[in-house]
């Protein structure tokens, strides 16, 4: 898979121009209509990770890669993207219009964890169906984005972070989750969410992560620096599965979207997601769908 791209790789090849603000200490924040980049003058968006997080607001039908979940926007809807995930978007001529601000982790550590929100969580929900009245509101908000971030007052970033925070929430009470009902975790909560987190930042498998390092429930245990059997229990406790199937499913995921989009062979695959041998791995996989590696490749394109 293609290395992740940068803020300053966006802007060369939307604007063929680069903002000076990139790179400083106040962070980067900027804003967008969509129109340009959908309808008829749609253009691939290829499938890779981006360094920097994205909010898009859509109007029209789509339909977005996240990882290995294919999902069709059926009139509109807001997704949230960031660093750890890959994504594309496929079918943009039938984007009729839309917004979207992107903004780097600078920009909003200062004030906000986005790791406390769902949305930006492992196995949060990225992509929300909107009801007009939903859509007129996220609308109102963008609009709101382009007059702050043109005025010259001097805390117009805490007032664009704030609006940040509004279109997180906004989403979330659409979808609320258990996992968002109390500020405070239990110790249980704190060590799932840790362990999630470990296992997702291992991938996608690129220039930068060339394989994985934690394999079994032992190594994360030991990276947490907690007993694997208190690991085993929270997990469990909190998620309803062991860790060894939240491991066992997220090498199966990033072994399909190597399969279907990457250009390593299967041995290739096999030695970055932790097989010794190919023959492991193709068991494994064979094992979870009944097919072999190279004939689910075969299927996908």
């Amino acid at each position: 898979m293609a290395k992740a791209e940068k803020l300053e790789e966006f802007y060369s090849r939307k604007f063929q121009w680069i903002p000076e603000s990139i790179g400083k200490e106040i962070g980067h924040f900027n804003v967008f209509k969509l129109d340009p980049f959908v309808g008829k003058h749609a253009a691939p968006v290829p499938y890779k990770k981006r360094d920097f997080y994205k909010i898009t607001l859509i109007r029209g039908k789509g339909t977005v890669h996240f990882a290995d979940q294919v999902i069709e926007v059926k009139k509109q809807a807001i997704t949230f993207s960031n660093p750890m995930i890959p994504y594309k978007w496929e079918h943009t001529d039938k984007i009729k219009t839309g917004f979207f601000c992107i903004f780097d982790n600078v920009f909003v550590s200062s004030l906000l964890n986005l790791k406390n929100y769902e949305v930006y969580q492992p196995n949060g929900a990225k992509v929300f169906e909107l009801n007009d009245e939903q859509y007129k509101v996220a609308a109102q908000v963008f609009a709101r984005m382009f007059e702050e971030i043109e005025s010259d007052y001097l805390h117009k970033y805490d007032v664009l972070r704030g609006m940040v925070l509004e279109l997180i929430h906004m989403a979330m009470k659409i979808s609320p989750s258990h996992t968002t009902e109390s500020a405070f975790m239990s110790a249980a909560q704190r060590i799932s969410m840790l362990f999630l987190e470990l296992l997702e930042r291992q991938f996608p498998i690129d220039e930068a992560h060339r394989e994985i390092q934690f394999k079994t429930p032992a190594a994360f245990a030991k990276q947490l620096g907690i007993h694997v059997n208190h690991l085993n229990k929270s997990v469990k406790e909190i998620t309803a599965k062991t860790s060894s199937e939240h491991i066992s499913q997220r090498i199966m995921q990033e072994a399909k979207i190597m399969l279907r989009h990457g250009m390593m062979g299967v041995a290739e695959i096999a030695y970055a997601l932790g097989f010794n041998e190919s023959s492991h791995f193709n068991n494994f996989f064979k094992k979870h769908t009944g097919i072999s590696p190279l004939q689910f490749r075969k299927s996908n394109h």
